[in-house]
């Protein structure tokens, strides 16, 4: 692993868990503060400092323009979904955007069924794409950096599980958008926000679904984690939401972190040119899945995920598997 990385991990202090139904996340603590200043998307949407528009009137569904209007850099985060244009998207890695400049960035489509102009531009919700789709997507951006040198994703892959989540969850879209799960569970996953808080020197949080860590969000300031708490629990609570089972009480043990931890010590770890400023790591292991990105030898954001498929399998929520066991009945 790249000592810059294995610095960063090493330093983060697990604090006091925090639970609700079946979603627990233990807080991540450090007194590591990049220096680096940046505004993140939202900021940038609400002051019109940067535009993110289709990259022609055509339209490409894998890539989108971004222009930076602004002398302050831009920090886009790996999931962040973009709304309006042709179709819905989300961003396929973390990506620092200069000052005072135009980008082209990856993307994938959230919105199936939708190929015409909504708006102009793209806006923001202020959502992330849920976690276990962030995971699938970590490994597929990672087999098409490594093979192609691209940032891609398996398109109809992230289509069809949306469309598998969404039947699970009961919600209906026109247009297979992403966002109508948010959007009908809006209530629910506010319930599951408000029962989490910040605290003091907080850079991210280990996460746990059913008694089982599904992942960790990691940044190099606790400003930049305290304005992305909400979007980022919003995300791993849709998934509680999905595998909730109220007949379960799992059990959200700290050890399960700590091999966590000692895990994510171990991934083996490839660099490559960032999309925009800065080097992208790619974090593998055959149970975790991940990556950082870094800027001048300080690390902004780091995910980690388990695993849902492949070697190191996680073993899915007993309502999940049972979908899952229907599906595979279907095509028996």
């Amino acid at each position: 692993m790249d000592k810059m990385i294995t610095n960063f991990l090493e330093q983060l202090k697990v604090g006091r868990k925090q639970s609700y139904q079946n979603l627990a996340l233990y807080p991540l603590l450090s007194t590591y503060n990049a220096s680096l200043e940046y505004l993140l998307l939202d900021e940038a949407l609400n002051d019109d400092l940067i535009e993110v528009v289709e990259v022609d009137s055509e339209g490409s569904v894998p890539d989108l323009k971004v222009v930076n209007k602004s002398p302050h850099m831009i920090l886009i985060l790996d999931g962040e979904e973009l709304v309006g244009a042709k179709q819905n998207r989300i961003v396929n890695t973390t990506i620092l955007v200069d000052r005072n400049t135009t980008l082209l960035i990856p993307v994938s489509c959230v919105e199936h069924g939708r190929w015409s102009y909504d708006t102009p531009r793209f806006q923001s919700k202020k959502r992330m794409m849920s976690s276990n789709l962030r995971a699938r997507k970590s490994e597929q951006v990672m087999f098409s950096v490594r093979s192609e040198g691209n940032y891609r994703s398996d398109q109809g892959a992230i289509w069809d599980e949306i469309a598998d989540k969404s039947v699970r969850m009961e919600v209906a879209s026109p247009t297979g958008a992403m966002g109508a799960m948010y959007e009908k569970r809006g209530d629910n996953t506010q319930e599951y926000i408000k029962n989490f808080h910040l605290i003091d020197y907080q850079v991210g949080a280990v996460f746990m679904i059913n008694g089982q860590v599904v992942g960790m969000d990691a940044f190099g300031t606790p400003d930049t984690f305290s304005k992305i708490f909400n979007k980022l629990l919003e995300s791993y609570s849709l998934d509680a939401i999905d595998g909730y089972n109220a007949a379960e009480d799992p059990k959200t043990l700290k050890s399960a972190v700590t091999r966590f931890q000692k895990a994510s010590l171990s991934v083996d770890t490839t660099s490559h040119q960032a999309v925009g400023l800065g080097m992208d790591y790619r974090l593998e292991s055959k149970k975790l899945t991940g990556f950082a990105l870094a800027f001048n030898d300080e690390i902004l954001h780091i995910s980690i995920f388990s695993k849902i498929n492949g070697n190191g399998q996680r073993a899915a929520s007993s309502r999940m598997a049972r979908y899952s066991q229907r599906q595979r009945n279907r095509t028996s």
